[in-house]
């Protein structure tokens, strides 16, 4: 087990103002982690044990858990409790925050980031993509038309269908970085989704497109592939631009500031 640290969240530069309780503590705690007092796999002490050493109660630690586990600091084991991950790996860059005035920042931050990624995973697709991938990518595309008729909202077929293409790019790296995404890809779909279901019109374009890059694929020809896969995001974009202030509330608020916040995977890992 560690040694106890002995700060406390009022201590030091995790002291600032402007800061909550939760943020301090999670402070101290990445401190502690990052110089080796909680080493890699070490356990972390109870939420008890940290509300009563840091004078805070145990719904603060549990937030403070909370965003040490979003930043890849520590991770919840069965039968092990919370875990210390290398900090290493947790160099992660982050979408900016979105501006309280213009709530669909975030959302076309990760419209931009897919345009260019999809645009060549789809290409690779067209040229590399076997007769069975085929027939997994359009059971894909009819899986979102299933679900939508069952009353769902086909966020999971949605990203069902792109990852059916990404494994056609017979480039594992694509399949990796999406299933990296996935929290942030969720929450983007289900908003851009969410829009476009507003209106048939829409819903209709959004078939549409993803019609033609699923046919471009399977006519084996990369150009239009990619043109398909950058036209279809630069379109939700678009769409999602003219959406009114009135369709940013409740959960649909909630994934942008998720997304606006969301930390995408490792980008660098330190090697010895």
């Amino acid at each position: 087990m560690a040694s106890s640290p002995s700060q406390s969240p009022s201590s030091g530069k995790a002291g600032a103002a402007g800061t909550t309780l939760a943020e301090r503590v999670a402070h101290l705690l990445a401190q502690q982690i990052r110089t080796g007092t909680y080493p890699v796999n070490a356990r972390l002490p109870t939420e008890s044990a940290m509300s009563e050493q840091y004078g805070v109660s145990r719904t603060v630690v549990r937030e403070a858990v909370s965003r040490l586990r979003s930043d890849g600091l520590v991770e919840t084991r069965q039968g092990s409790g919370t875990v210390v991950c290398d900090p290493r790996a947790s160099d992660a860059f982050r979408l900016a925050p979105a501006p309280d005035h213009n709530p669909a920042q975030g959302v076309l931050q990760i419209l931009e980031l897919r345009r260019g990624i999809e645009a060549e995973m789809a290409a690779l697709a067209a040229e590399r993509r076997s007769a069975a991938e085929m027939k997994q990518i359009q059971a894909a595309l009819e899986a979102i038309d299933t679900a939508v008729a069952a009353g769902g909202d086909g966020v999971a077929e949605d990203l069902a269908f792109h990852l059916a293409i990404s494994r056609a790019a017979h480039n594992s790296h694509y399949t990796d970085l999406l299933g990296m995404l996935t929290r942030a890809l969720q929450d983007a779909i289900h908003v851009t989704r969410s829009n476009e279901a507003r209106r048939e019109g829409l819903a209709q374009q959004v078939r549409a497109e993803h019609q033609m890059l699923c046919d471009a694929i399977r006519a084996r020809d990369p150009q239009a592939a990619r043109e398909a896969a950058h036209g279809h995001m630069g379109n939700t974009a678009a769409r999602l631009r003219k959406a009114g202030r009135g369709f940013w509330t409740g959960s649909l608020r909630e994934a942008a500031q998720r997304l606006a916040n969301a930390k995408l995977g490792t980008v660098l890992r330190t090697k010895n």
